[in-house]
Protein backbone atom coordinates (compact mmCIF):
# COMPACT_ATOMS: atom_id res chain seq x y z
CA UNK A 1 0.00 0.00 0.00
CA UNK A 2 1.28 3.46 -0.83
CA UNK A 3 2.12 6.34 1.48
CA UNK A 4 -1.30 7.97 0.99
CA UNK A 5 -3.29 4.83 1.77
CA UNK A 6 -3.98 3.73 -1.80
CA UNK A 7 -2.30 1.48 -4.26
CA UNK A 8 -2.41 1.66 -8.06
CA UNK A 9 -4.40 -1.13 -9.65
CA UNK A 10 -4.72 -1.38 -13.39
CA UNK A 11 -8.32 -1.18 -14.44
CA UNK A 12 -9.41 -4.15 -16.48
CA UNK A 13 -12.19 -3.16 -18.88
CA UNK A 14 -11.99 -6.56 -20.62
CA UNK A 15 -13.68 -8.07 -17.57
CA UNK A 16 -16.81 -5.88 -17.77
CA UNK A 17 -20.13 -6.80 -19.35
CA UNK A 18 -20.11 -3.72 -21.59
CA UNK A 19 -16.68 -4.59 -23.01
CA UNK A 20 -17.73 -8.16 -23.74
CA UNK A 21 -20.96 -7.02 -25.41
CA UNK A 22 -19.16 -4.51 -27.63
CA UNK A 23 -16.39 -6.97 -28.50
CA UNK A 24 -18.81 -9.78 -29.34
CA UNK A 25 -21.44 -7.79 -31.23
CA UNK A 26 -19.77 -4.75 -32.81
CA UNK A 27 -19.13 -6.41 -36.17
CA UNK A 28 -22.72 -7.64 -36.29
CA UNK A 29 -24.06 -4.15 -35.52
CA UNK A 30 -22.00 -2.58 -38.28
CA UNK A 31 -23.05 -5.18 -40.87
CA UNK A 32 -26.75 -5.04 -39.92
CA UNK A 33 -26.84 -1.25 -40.15
CA UNK A 34 -25.38 -1.37 -43.65
CA UNK A 35 -27.91 -3.96 -44.84
CA UNK A 36 -30.93 -2.28 -43.19
CA UNK A 37 -30.32 1.34 -44.07
CA UNK A 38 -28.06 1.02 -47.08
CA UNK A 39 -25.27 2.90 -45.36
CA UNK A 40 -23.22 2.24 -42.29
CA UNK A 41 -22.97 4.07 -39.00
CA UNK A 42 -20.97 7.29 -39.09
CA UNK A 43 -17.21 6.82 -39.07
CA UNK A 44 -16.76 8.62 -35.72
CA UNK A 45 -19.05 6.12 -33.98
CA UNK A 46 -17.16 3.21 -35.47
CA UNK A 47 -13.86 4.77 -34.36
CA UNK A 48 -15.25 5.43 -30.87
CA UNK A 49 -16.13 1.77 -30.39
CA UNK A 50 -12.77 0.65 -31.76
CA UNK A 51 -10.92 3.00 -29.42
CA UNK A 52 -13.00 1.75 -26.49
CA UNK A 53 -11.92 -1.82 -27.22
CA UNK A 54 -8.28 -0.67 -27.09
CA UNK A 55 -8.68 1.48 -23.95
CA UNK A 56 -6.82 0.15 -20.94
CA UNK A 57 -5.40 -2.90 -22.69
CA UNK A 58 -1.73 -3.69 -22.22
CA UNK A 59 -1.49 -4.83 -25.85
CA UNK A 60 -2.36 -1.31 -27.04
CA UNK A 61 0.30 0.59 -25.13
CA UNK A 62 1.50 1.31 -21.65
CA UNK A 63 4.06 3.32 -19.72
CA UNK A 64 6.52 1.64 -17.40
CA UNK A 65 6.72 3.50 -14.07
CA UNK A 66 9.35 2.73 -11.48
CA UNK A 67 8.97 3.96 -7.94
CA UNK A 68 9.29 1.51 -5.07
CA UNK A 69 8.20 -1.17 -7.47
CA UNK A 70 7.63 -1.36 -11.21
CA UNK A 71 4.16 -0.59 -12.56
CA UNK A 72 2.65 -0.81 -16.04
CA UNK A 73 0.21 2.06 -16.57
CA UNK A 74 -2.02 1.54 -19.60
CA UNK A 75 -3.04 4.29 -22.00
CA UNK A 76 -6.65 5.42 -22.13
CA UNK A 77 -8.75 6.29 -25.18
CA UNK A 78 -9.72 9.73 -23.81
CA UNK A 79 -13.10 9.29 -25.47
CA UNK A 80 -16.36 10.86 -24.40
CA UNK A 81 -18.93 8.63 -26.01
CA UNK A 82 -18.62 4.94 -25.27
CA UNK A 83 -15.94 4.48 -22.63
CA UNK A 84 -17.43 4.96 -19.15
CA UNK A 85 -14.01 5.33 -17.50
CA UNK A 86 -12.79 8.11 -19.79
CA UNK A 87 -16.19 9.87 -19.84
CA UNK A 88 -16.31 9.97 -16.05
CA UNK A 89 -12.71 11.18 -15.87
CA UNK A 90 -13.40 14.01 -18.35
CA UNK A 91 -16.57 15.03 -16.50
CA UNK A 92 -14.65 15.15 -13.22
CA UNK A 93 -11.86 17.22 -14.76
CA UNK A 94 -14.37 19.64 -16.31
CA UNK A 95 -16.16 20.11 -13.00
CA UNK A 96 -12.93 20.46 -11.02
CA UNK A 97 -11.73 23.54 -12.94
CA UNK A 98 -14.47 25.96 -11.82
CA UNK A 99 -14.59 24.53 -8.30
CA UNK A 100 -10.83 24.66 -7.69
CA UNK A 101 -9.67 27.54 -9.90
CA UNK A 102 -12.53 29.96 -10.55
CA UNK A 103 -14.91 30.00 -7.60
CA UNK A 104 -12.43 30.27 -4.70
CA UNK A 105 -10.91 33.46 -6.16
CA UNK A 106 -14.13 35.33 -6.87
CA UNK A 107 -16.86 36.48 -4.51
CA UNK A 108 -20.16 34.94 -5.52
CA UNK A 109 -23.65 34.31 -4.25
CA UNK A 110 -26.23 31.91 -5.44
CA UNK A 111 -29.77 33.13 -5.69
CA UNK A 112 -32.83 31.13 -6.56
CA UNK A 113 -35.95 33.02 -7.54
CA UNK A 114 -39.22 31.17 -7.89
CA UNK A 115 -42.57 32.47 -9.05
CA UNK A 116 -45.96 30.84 -8.50
CA UNK A 117 -47.18 28.87 -11.53
CA UNK A 118 -49.90 31.43 -12.43
CA UNK A 119 -47.43 34.31 -12.48
CA UNK A 120 -44.94 32.41 -14.66
CA UNK A 121 -47.38 32.49 -17.59
CA UNK A 122 -48.18 36.23 -17.41
CA UNK A 123 -46.65 38.19 -20.26
CA UNK A 124 -45.81 35.16 -22.39
CA UNK A 125 -49.03 35.21 -24.37
CA UNK A 126 -49.99 31.79 -23.05
CA UNK A 127 -53.44 31.15 -21.68
CA UNK A 128 -53.55 29.72 -18.18
CA UNK A 129 -56.18 26.98 -17.76
CA UNK A 130 -59.07 28.05 -15.57
CA UNK A 131 -58.71 24.99 -13.36
CA UNK A 132 -55.29 26.18 -12.22
CA UNK A 133 -51.92 24.72 -12.76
Amino acid sequence: MGEHGWEYRRRQPEGTVLYEAVRDHLATLLVVKVSEVGRGVPRYIERGFARYLECGGLAHGFARVRCESELLVTFSCKGRGVCPFCSAKRAQMTAAHPVERVLPHMPYRQWTLLFPHRVRWVGTGCVVPSGGV
